[in-house]
């Protein structure tokens, strides 16, 4: 019987070979990235760390982010903290990246001046395609944007539905309807004003919309109405962050969503106080919609056991690993192996960098974590004799590659 570090290391190699889906980033246009200066800060702050947890305080952290200060003087903020990161998952994406990018096996005294030259010097037009397809095999990314202005056809983009069903005041209303040169006089014309955003997203190139999954309060249209009344006659100035019209108006989206085959991408878990983004939120509003796809991010971490129920009880529903894999990889480990339990294969998306412009770099770490991931969970099952090697490269496939673009009806 082989070893399963040796089954590890095959499926490792054959994952390598495959192209793949980027399933969720934060990109914007290149220029985002190379109109501005970069460092090592770019990859041991930007993106995900945890600086702020082993002790660094906020003055610090301002300082650190703030290129006017010498650079000498941000790696002597940084430099205590090290050896207390280092161990952490959102730091290995960053030491992937040094290595696999620029050729640096670790940070110190001696080179972090070096390390810090060598990515300005790659910080130009084109780094996005040497990351994302020349060394992680990347044939697109998801990527949620403020504008559907992206760069050519690597980044695809998905857009936060939260400015228009998070209106809080009139004045917001009005500017939502006059971006759109419609008039808005009462919740019939939002709903339309609504509808006609999403359908030019739409005919921009737009595959999803990205919500969150909140406690959003019951509601109802009289309840909706009688919210946006109080702001159109100005008996209310402003609705609390979590009102009646928000959760009318989620509910709406993912109607707009089904009527114009769009996915809805849902944020759950990990982030802040996550009580407050518990994937269970979703339960009610996935099953009034049985007829939009709904992507739920993020393995809901940490409640990774109960999204592997709603992707099993409800076949609208998809389970995306996107963040996961840096959060925490024995999590994610434990959640693909429940997954494979209870969730039919084709549920299943692998992977997704959850980068901005400033830390795209990391992508190639976190892309390496997420394959590392998903051969051990396999391996186990190969050396268990519950499936071949062949069928679990056929598993990494899908979730890599075929599924994304089912659901998001890619064409690539």
């Amino acid at each position: 019987m082989r070893k399963i570090d040796q089954v590890r290391t095959s499926l490792i190699r054959e994952m390598e070979q495959f192209e793949i889906i980027d399933c969720h980033e934060h990109l914007g246009p290149e220029r985002q990235r190379v109109d501005n200066k970069v460092d090592f800060v770019n990859l041991f702050f930007q993106g995900y760390n945890d600086l702020p947890i082993a002790g660094m305080s906020p003055e610090h952290v301002n300082q650190l982010l703030d290129d006017s200060y010498p650079l000498e003087y941000r790696w002597r903020l940084f430099r205590p903290y090290l050896d207390l990161i280092r161990y952490g998952s959102y730091a290995r994406a960053a030491f992937i990246a040094l290595r696999e990018l620029y050729g640096f096996d670790d940070i110190n005294d001696d080179n972090y001046l070096a390390i810090s030259e060598a990515m300005q010097a790659a910080n130009k037009p084109g780094i996005y395609n040497w990351i994302l397809r020349e060394k992680c095999n990347i044939r697109c990314a998801l990527t949620q944007c403020e504008s559907t202005e992206v760069d050519g056809d690597l980044l695809i983009p998905l857009m936060y539905v939260m400015p228009y069903c998070g209106v809080r005041t009139w004045e917001e209303i009005v500017q939502r309807a006059r971006e759109l040169q419609l008039p808005v006089n009462n919740l019939d014309d939002y709903e339309a004003v609504m509808e006609a955003a999403v359908v030019r997203w739409k005919n921009e190139g737009v595959v999803g919309l990205k919500m969150q999954s909140f406690p959003y309060p019951e509601t109802s249209r009289e309840m909706a109405w009688s919210a946006f009344e109080s702001l159109r006659t100005g008996r209310q100035q402003q609705l609390p962050e979590l009102s009646v019209l928000y959760s009318y108006l989620i509910e709406k989206v993912a109607e707009i969503a089904a009527r114009h085959d769009l996915v809805v991408a849902v944020h759950t878990g990990v982030w802040g106080d996550f009580r407050n983004l518990d994937c269970k939120h979703m339960i009610p509003i996935v099953s009034r919609h049985p007829n939009t796809r709904f992507d739920i991010y993020h393995a809901g971490i940490p409640a990774f056991h109960d999204i592997a129920l709603i992707g099993k009880n409800f076949a609208n529903v998809w389970l995306n690993l996107a963040w996961a894999h840096i959060v925490s990889p024995a999590m994610t480990r434990q959640a693909m192996a429940e997954w494979l339990d209870l969730v039919p294969v084709n549920k299943i998306l692998a992977f997704g960098g959850d980068y901005r412009p400033s830390a795209v770099d990391k992508v190639i770490g976190h892309l390496t974590m997420a394959r590392e991931n998903i051969a051990s969970v396999l391996a186990e099952r190969i050396v268990e004799g519950t499936m071949t090697e062949q069928q679990a490269v056929e598993i990494a496939h899908k979730w890599f590659w075929d599924n994304p673009i089912e659901l998001y009806g890619l064409e690539v």
